[in-house]
Formats: structure tokens, sequence, C-alpha cells
């Protein structure tokens, strides 16, 4: 099964946090990612850009709007993901609790179907 790891950090939670400590996250981060690639568990993982850099496409009554970030007012903000294969929804959930992402915000953890998969339920 394909679990989708979201990964939602509380930009508060940075405020005041070290040259050194963000260093050690990162490297917190990329040993998670290297334990699952060694795991066979990895398909995918990366950070995402500030919400501000983003826009949202919508059709509202057949017209196109754009519009530039950031467009939600919540402490959290969607930060990155990791894309894992595992047995089943408990063992996406005790990846989710070991994450170092905990401690800046939550992590989302959603079953990720393919489109054949989808379109069968």
């Amino acid at each position: 099964m394909r679990f989708m790891l979201l990964v939602h950090v509380d930009p508060r939670k940075f405020e005041g946090i070290t040259e050194a400590e963000q260093k050690a996250l990162d490297a917190q981060n990329l040993a998670e990612d290297k334990a699952l690639i060694e795991s066979g568990q990895f398909i995918a993982a990366g950070p995402l850009a500030e919400p501000e850099t983003a826009t949202i496409v919508r059709n509202v009554n057949g017209e196109i709007s754009m519009t530039d970030g950031p467009y939600v007012e919540t402490k959290e903000h969607l930060g990155g993901f990791v894309l894992v294969e595992v047995k089943d929804r408990a063992e996406a959930l005790e990846l989710a609790k070991s994450s170092a992402m905990t401690r800046y915000g939550s992590i989302e953890v959603r079953q990720h179907w393919s489109l054949e998969e989808y379109l069968e339920r």
C-alpha cells in the first residue's frame, strides 16, 4: 500500500532556530529518507517552496481565477511530502510518528491510489 505523508509546517516553531539546529534537522530528515530507501519503502519525497510563492487556479462560474499565496490563514502550511510503500496504514502511522518534522508541525497520513485503483473504487 502506498501512503502520502504530508508535512504541515508551523513557521512559528522555526522562529529563533539556529543555523546548527537547522543543519541538524536537515541531517535527520535526510537520514530518515535514507533509511526508507534502504528498507525499500521510499518512493519519493521533497520540500515545497513557501506558501507566498504559490498560486491557486480555480474555475469560478466558467471563468479561470488565479490567486497568489499565501491563500489560507492557518497556523500551518504544507511544507513537503514523503510517499512510501508500506504493508498497511499502521506502518505508515509509525513512520509519521517517528518523523523529526513532528516537532515543527504535523504529518497528515493519507492512502495514495494509482489511477486504476481509484477508478476501481
